[in-house]
C-alpha cells in the first residue's frame, strides 16, 4: 500500500489535486477545469489517487464528487517518522522534562534536610 501511496503523490497534478481536495469534496469537471490539461488526463490523475486510497469518490446526480481520504497518509506518515528519527524539538521537550524532574529532586531533597550542601551549592 506504501508504493500504491508514494507513486501517487509523486505527481505534481495529483499533489495539487490532493491540495484541492484538502479544502473539501469537488465534482470531477470543477477539478479539471483548474487544470491546463486534458480531462481525460485529469480523469487518470483521480483513477490513480482512488486506487491508492487517496480520494473516494460518488455519484452525486449526474456529477462524479471526489473527496480526501486522510487515513491512507497515516502509514506513509507513520514510514516517515521511523525514517526521519526523533526531531531537535522532541529532543529539547525531553531535556526540558529531565531539568524539571532534577530541579523537583533537589527541591525535595533540599525540603528533607536543608543544611545538606548539594553539588551546585559548592
Amino acid at each position: 500500500m506504501l508504493d500504491l501511496i508514494a507513486g501517487a503523490i509523486a505527481d505534481p497534478v495529483r499533489r495539487e489535486i490532493l491540495e484541492l481536495l484538502r479544502a473539501g469534496p469537488l465534482p470531477a469537471g470543477e477539478i479539471a477545469s483548474r487544470f491546463a490539461i486534458t480531462r481525460p488526463a485529469i480523469s487518470r490523475h483521480l483513477r490513480v489517487l482512488r486506487e491508492s486510497g487517496l480520494v473516494h469518490d460518488e455519484t452525486v446526480g449526474r456529477q462524479r464528487v471526489y473527496a480526501l481520504e486522510l487515513a491512507p497518509l497515516g502509514e506513509l506518515t507513520a514510514w516517515l517518522s521511523v525514517l526521519t528519527g526523533p526531531t531537535w524539538e522532541q529532543h529539547l521537550d525531553a531535556l526540558e522534562t529531565e531539568v524539571y524532574r532534577t530541579r523537583r529532586e533537589r527541591r525535595k531533597e533540599h525540603e528533607a534536610d536543608p543544611h545538606r550542601k548539594t553539588g551546585s551549592d559548592g
